[in-house]
């Protein structure tokens, strides 16, 4: 009898450490860490700052030529100085333009990269990841955030106090990623990106913006 009520125990115990095992496995994740994803968004190229083009003299109006041709020429003769050649100014520059631009930190997991915020043409804005490099895990989202980033463990929390705006779930843990910016968002209020693991409550790692 004892040994029947033993056997039902060990078979119970077996069938809970199971469960135990598949909802820590379901919910945790770990073979995420050993797995990357790489993903490769075509980026927005950014607009270069136009640039003007004054009036070049040619060579023999330059300061260097002799009195005699600056001189005025005699009534009816034909002048002997060539017009001044002007190069054409060139239009302004037209394309997506950056707002703001960081490069990422590292906080809980090893992550480098650069986060841009571009302006497109037709006045959406997106944020870019470009060759991000970090580890992988469950629930990872891009944030931005109007906390500062703050170096070491003591950053790791930060923003999980602040206001943040949630761009979505991270594509990849590397590569060149780009992330729409809702229209609505008012970027004046928001510092930092942070890759924010939901599921831990912690910063994967962080970038500083600057205009």
């Amino acid at each position: 009898m004892r040994t029947g009520r033993k056997r039902i125990l060990i078979i119970v115990g077996a069938a809970i450490g199971v469960l135990v095992l598949v909802v820590g496995l379901t919910v945790f994740k770990p073979w995420l860490l050993f797995v990357d994803i790489r993903v490769d968004d075509a980026l927005p190229a950014v607009a270069a700052s136009p640039e003007v083009m004054t009036p070049t003299p040619s060579a023999s109006a330059s300061g260097s030529a002799s009195a005699s041709i600056s001189a005025e020429p005699p009534a009816g003769a034909a002048s002997t100085v060539p017009p001044a050649v002007e190069e054409p100014v060139d239009p302004a520059s037209t394309g997506p333009i950056q707002l703001a631009e960081g490069s990422l930190i590292s906080h809980e997991h090893a992550t480098t990269g650069t986060v841009r915020i571009i302006e497109q043409e037709d006045g959406t804005r997106v944020l870019t990841l470009e060759n991000l490099d970090t580890t992988n895990g469950p629930d990872v989202r891009v944030w931005l955030s109007a906390a500062d980033v703050v170096e070491g463990t003591a950053g790791w929390y930060t923003a999980g106090s602040a206001e943040f705006v949630d761009l979505g779930l991270i594509k990849g843990n590397q590569g060149n990623q780009v992330y729409e910016i809702p229209d609505d968002v008012d970027l004046s209020k928001f510092v930092a990106v942070d890759l924010w693991c939901v599921q831990f409550g912690v910063s994967f790692g962080a970038a500083q913006l600057s205009s």
